[in-house]
């Protein structure tokens, strides 16, 4: 079956030598239309075979044939006398032929010929039975040159009828450098790991189906879905009656408008210079009836937005039988919401693939130069996988001292590649505020924390953590590994990166803090802020710490504490009044303070601790609470609803 075939077996298109054979009746067209239209591919740099041009005088018609197997697309250039000529008609077979064993892309252009007329072979009937005459003992030859035209004129083209030729021949070009624009994506070298994605895809697609089928493409930025598109492009474009690929459909819908994204997909479709559309829901009939009856491919790439498919590629019956949608996209709800067929997933490089291909970035080699092993491992670690912040990378590295390197790698640990993080952020930007905060909450304090912890944290902030989580996941942004949520290491660096931005040099005026140089400071010193909304320190072993017993309550928007592994030789007396949560490991004293804990807090955990004594009178809908030795823990909880109450063979769970 054609779904199982291995399409990273492929032969490269860049095997061809010539990117364009011209097949056309030099009596007719030679001097004038012909000769304009060599000129102007000649002038864009597409190299073109025009047989009194490149077939030197005395050379074999053999050669002439050779020119067609090396080129990669034929434009038949149909006139009134083509079929008369046997040599136009021999060459016109060869270019089928070509078409079925190579996949030579045929173009036919219609000169001052109606195109009914060579399809149904009216008024060129004559010519064939003049030459039923003169080759009546090779009736086979004729009828095989009869085949070649009725299927090569069967074929969408270009139809010159009354427009300026100038113009006409400006749209041929055009539509030839966008294919030959794509066909270059087949290269796939330096694409580490695109062979088992792209096979994936196309098993995806079902070529072999006659059916009409729409394919996601889901992920984060810089994983590689538009190049993942590209390349199954460049293998597919040719087994259509049309192809489009519409990229950067985010940038250019908001720029310009979808009504240009119309106009492109039509003239790409259609190979029609102007298609008259008045508006966006006028483009859309259009779309629907132009296309309903041609087999297309269609690549919609960095979709943001429901009405952007609507507008595009609103229902499998917009295209005909055959036809294959591919959409790349951030986000998988777009996707299910449009009912798409199937949905796929680029993963990240494993570490073998990741070291490869940084190495051909930062070394023109497929392996670490010497002295870079080790600052190469470095690099490739702190990537995680990522294809775009691998080649960002190493692009950067490329011809650099190991003495540059290492101070890059320094200042990477504050400030990211600018580059990697724009396309990152993208995402970001584009969140409900709510959700913005439970990713950066997650980035900075709870990556690899259980899930229904995190979501009773989250409510007890008035986040709304059902549905922003799950937009979350939908976005790529978090994932769920098992019962712990799990962000990209890039990602999660992001979000920090945001959060430090908003006052690098005062981190106590920044809107989180979980790094204990930052903390010790501003609580030691005693700090008064108005900024800071949640603290979560975790440190891997214990440490006694000097904090001001007042300092905490002066964080007046301080809604979230979490402590572990901080041992105090002064307890705070006062919390903030505005404190929703409060994640207190390790606390040693019996009792929490009659006056402690805020009206406003709704959760509490306390793990490994004595307590004996809690408060009732305040907000508190629920504690977690682990490892507590103290008998009367269970007759206290009786109030709250209790998330947690575990002894210490399930302390790991705190």
């Amino acid at each position: 079956m054609s779904t199982q075939k291995d399409w990273s077996s492929c032969p490269s298109t860049a095997a061809w030598k010539y990117d364009v054979f011209l097949s056309f009746r030099g009596k007719d067209s030679r001097n004038s239309f012909v000769s304009h239209l060599y000129f102007a591919l000649k002038q864009k740099g597409i190299l073109t075979f025009k047989d009194d041009v490149r077939l030197e005088r005395g050379k074999p018609i053999s050669d002439l044939f050779e020119a067609i197997e090396e080129s990669k697309f034929a434009i038949v250039i149909f006139s009134r006398n083509y079929a008369s000529s046997r040599w136009c008609l021999e060459e016109l077979a060869k270019i089928v032929e070509c078409k079925k064993e190579m996949g030579m892309v045929i173009l036919p252009i219609f000169y001052k010929v109606d195109p009914s007329d060579i399809r149904i072979q009216r008024n060129i009937a004559q010519a064939f039975v003049k030459h039923e005459i003169r080759f009546k003992k090779n009736l086979k030859m004729v009828q095989r040159w009869k085949d070649a035209l009725k299927e090569v004129a069967n074929i969408s083209g270009w139809h010159l009828q009354n427009r300026p030729e100038a113009e006409f021949i400006q749209d041929i070009v055009e539509m030839i450098l966008h294919k030959l624009n794509y066909t270059f994506s087949l290269d796939t070298k330096g694409l580490i790991g695109i062979d088992t994605q792209m096979n994936k895809l196309m098993s995806l697609l079902a070529i072999g189906l006659d059916d009409v089928r729409i394919i996601g493409i889901r992920g984060i930025g810089g994983i590689g879905k538009t190049t993942l598109a590209r390349v199954v492009y460049g293998i597919l474009f040719n087994k259509f009656e049309a192809c489009s690929f519409i990229p950067n459909i985010r940038e250019v819908s908001k720029k310009c408008g979808l009504l240009r994204l119309q106009q492109s997909l039509l003239f790409e479709l259609l190979m029609e210079s102007y298609v008259n559309i008045q508006d966006v829901d006028n483009g859309v009939l259009v779309i629907k009836n132009r296309l309903h009856h041609k087999r297309i491919l269609l690549i919609l790439d960095d979709v943001t937005e429901l009405y952007q498919l609507n507008k595009l590629a609103g229902e499998h019956n917009w295209f005909g039988r055959g036809s294959r949608v591919i959409i790349t996209t951030r986000d998988e709800h777009l996707l299910l919401t449009h009912k798409v067929d199937d949905i796929y997933e680029p993963t990240e490089l494993n570490y073998d693939e990741a070291l490869h291909l940084f190495s051909l970035k930062a070394f023109g080699e497929d392996h670490p130069a010497m002295g870079y092993q080790t600052l190469s491992q470095y690099f490739v670690q702190y990537a995680s996988g990522l294809p775009l912040a691998i080649k960002v990378l190493g692009s950067f590295l490329f011809k650099r001292s190991t003495a540059e390197w290492e101070s890059a790698l320094g200042r990477l640990k504050e400030y990211p590649e600018r580059e990697i993080l724009d396309v990152l952020q993208i995402s970001f930007d584009g969140l409900h505020q709510t959700e913005k905060e439970i990713f950066l909450h997650i980035a900075c304090f709870f990556n690899n924390e259980v899930k229904d912890l995190v979501e009773e944290i989250l409510y007890c902030l008035d986040l709304y953590p059902k549905i922003g989580l799950r937009v979350l996941f939908d976005k790529s942004l978090v994932k769920l590994q098992g019962n712990k949520l799990w962000m990209h290491d890039l990602l999660q660096e992001m979000g920090r990166y945001i959060v430090l931005q908003e006052c690098r040099k005062e981190p106590w005026k920044c809107s989180r803090m979980w790094l204990y140089k930052d903390i010790d400071n501003v609580l030691t010193k005693n700090t008064e802020t108005e900024a800071v909304e949640g603290i979560v320190l975790k440190l891997p072993e214990p440490r006694e710490a000097h904090w001001k017993s007042e300092a905490l309550s002066k964080m007046h928007n301080l809604k979230l504490l979490g402590i572990h592994n901080v041992h105090l030789l002064h307890y705070p007396q006062h919390l903030p009044l505005g404190l929703k949560f409060l994640d207190w490991s390790g606390y040693t004293s019996k009792f929490l303070p009659l006056d402690l804990l805020p009206n406003e807090l709704v959760g509490l955990r306390m793990c490994c601790n004595n307590i004996e004594r809690f408060l009732t009178g305040t907000k508190l809908s629920f504690i977690i609470c682990t490892y507590s030795n103290s008998p009367h823990t269970s007759k206290l909880l009786h109030s709250w609803k209790i998330i947690g109450l575990v002894g210490k063979e399930k302390l790991s769970h705190c």
